[in-house]
């Protein structure tokens, strides 16, 4: 075969890739020295985080403070009686008396209907009354006259016998008369429609000059009681004995009402009761607190968050929340000592409000935690403190004891 001879063509393109590859290799070894991790710089105070220098944290001291016990839950509020107001009689709404929203009474008027008719009702029976009154005393007037007559044996027993019976009758007729005049009455004063009970009105649902009658499908107007008032929640069935040891030892248990985001207080109220079993489907018990909602802050149907107290611990020792730390040997601290050095200490925490805990032995008041930082940290770590919190934790301390008291 004859020998292939190099072209000038193939010449350029082999030194093409040969001075591609080269610079591709330069442009890696660039990158790599670039990206490639320098020392840290010293810190002050000498050493880095990770040759035993001191690693920065923030701490919070342990308080000491009443600490409220409190389950957690969220609520309804439930009107404890509400009512639709529709009227007893039939006819023609001639006037409206109230405004939307507006506050009522129990006996307040609301609302009149055209009482024409039942005037009219209430005279006609009245007519008839005395019509049959007039009958009854020209019977017993006649009753007595037979008497006399009978005694003197001028009439026979059965004439006298009939005459008693027609006095039996007339009385009977009159006693259906009263009867007939007290339901005028009594229509004629539905014309005038009340308020059953006191609370709060809905919107109008009825204009004046409209048709009204008992059978209407949309009531006149609706009446919710607002004062007082009740809010349902539910509890979990492993917090029902805590609850029940002090509502049937005769504690009253205090309820406050918290806006969604739990910022604003809305109401405080009382335990009132609680349901007589066990949701089995969801392991929850229904309880219902009572408030008397004098701001009426509280809306029924609104949803509010509920914090149910159950006592009050006085002079615990508390420590902040975030400094509660989990591991294999159970719950522990970060301490921080007079020489800036770390202790490890387990802990027994007890409840917690997500921004305190109350410890039950492990720590004292005065004792700094370490809250930010800890994963650096193991017994024996120099820190150093950045931030300190103790500020904000005795302000949150000294508010709760004042809510408490």
């Amino acid at each position: 075969m004859p020998e292939i001879q190099a072209t000038p063509h193939r010449l350029y393109a082999a030194r093409r890739q040969w001075l591609t590859g080269l610079s591709l290799l330069v442009g890696v070894i660039l990158l790599v020295w670039w990206f490639w991790p320098s020392q840290p710089e010293p810190r002050r105070g000498g050493g880095h985080w990770g040759d035993g220098g001191p690693v920065p944290v923030r701490v919070a001291s342990v308080l000491q403070g009443d600490f409220p016990i409190e389950l957690k839950a969220l609520g309804t509020v439930t009107a404890y009686n509400r009512v639709d107001v529709r009227p007893r009689v039939e006819g023609q709404l001639v006037e409206v008396l109230f405004a939307d929203g507006q506050r009522v009474e129990a006996g307040e008027l609301l609302a009149r209907i055209d009482p024409r008719p039942y005037e009219v009702a209430l005279q006609q029976a009245l007519g008839v009354q005395q019509e049959n009154q007039a009958q009854l005393r020209n019977a017993e007037i006649d009753l007595a006259r037979y008497r006399g007559l009978y005694e003197q044996d001028s009439i026979a027993k059965q004439t006298l016998d009939t005459q008693q019976a027609l006095v039996n009758q007339y009385r009977g007729t009159l006693q259906s008369n009263q009867a007939a005049v007290a339901q005028a009455r009594l229509n004629l004063g539905f014309t005038q429609v009340r308020a059953p009970i006191g609370g709060r009105l809905g919107l109008r649902q009825v204009d004046a000059g409209n048709l009204v009658g008992p059978g209407d499908t949309l009531p006149l107007v609706v009446i919710t009681q607002t004062q007082p008032v009740s809010v349902l929640f539910t509890l979990p069935e492993a917090e029902l004995p805590a609850v029940l040891q002090q509502f049937r030892g005769g504690r009253s248990l205090p309820v406050e009402a918290w806006d969604r985001n739990e910022r604003i207080r809305l109401a405080e109220g009382r335990l009132d009761s609680l349901d007589n079993l066990i949701d089995t489907a969801t392991g929850t018990v229904k309880l219902k607190a009572r408030f008397e909602n004098a701001e009426e802050l509280l809306f029924p149907n609104q949803f509010v968050n509920v914090r149910l107290r159950l006592q009050t611990r006085e002079n615990a020792t508390l420590m902040p929340a975030a400094a509660v730390q989990y591991g294999a040997r159970g719950t522990f601290v970060y301490v921080v000592d007079g020489d800036n050095k770390v202790q490890v200490r387990p802990i027994v925490a007890g409840p917690s409000n997500g921004e305190l805990t109350l410890v039950e032995q492990g720590v004292q008041a005065g004792d700094r935690l370490v809250l930010e930082g800890t994963d650096r940290l193991r017994e024996g770590s120099l820190v150093e403190v950045v931030g300190d919190s103790e500020a904000p934790a005795t302000v949150q301390a000294e508010t709760g004891a004042q809510d408490d008291a």
